[in-house]
């Protein structure tokens, strides 16, 4: 990935605003390495697992009508787990020490996460460019989705003449 060393920069940044960082990993959403500063962690399972507790927090967010997941959150005994959702295809995760001032490592890796999202996007965007995919012959270019709504909840009233089963 060309964008690596300016990620890179980004994670050695972030780890001098947060000393208590003891690793950092970006990954795409589908679970690939994209860059790792992770000493004592295999960054390919910890990719993997990163993008199954991202999913799994993208779905629970859908199905509570949380919206877009911004951040997850784990804490260990030993200390945290946070992943922070880097642009449209990316996730940073930031591993830190239990002894860490939480307020200012979510605070940094959410600015963390947005600059390698705006790294990340901008390198997809610029590869896309260069290879444009080519159209494929007989299938019309697919429609575009439109955005999805929701609606408001209307509460529910009661009919006090309604019978149930007990009722003879």
């Amino acid at each position: 990935m060309a964008a690596e060393p300016e990620v890179l920069d980004e994670l050695r940044r972030l780890r001098a605003q947060v000393p208590q960082l003891t690793g950092a990993l970006v990954t795409g959403a589908e679970g690939t390495v994209l860059a790792q500063d992770t000493p004592g962690v295999d960054p390919e399972a910890m990719a993997a697992l990163v993008a199954a507790a991202h999913g799994a927090a993208v779905r629970l967010a859908e199905l509570t009508g949380q919206g877009a997941v911004g951040q997850l959150l784990v804490r260990g005994a030993h200390g945290y787990v946070a992943t922070y959702a880097a642009g449209g295809s990316a996730v940073l995760t930031l591993l830190a020490e239990d002894r860490v001032n939480l307020g200012r490592l979510l605070m940094e890796g959410r600015r963390a996460g947005a600059r390698v999202g705006e790294l990340v996007d901008a390198h997809r965007a610029a590869a896309a460019a260069a290879h444009p995919k080519p159209a494929r012959p007989g299938k019309p270019p697919a429609k575009p989705v439109g955005a999805r709504t929701r609606t408001a909840r209307v509460a529910r009233t009661t009919n006090g003449n309604a019978r149930t089963t007990t009722d003879s």
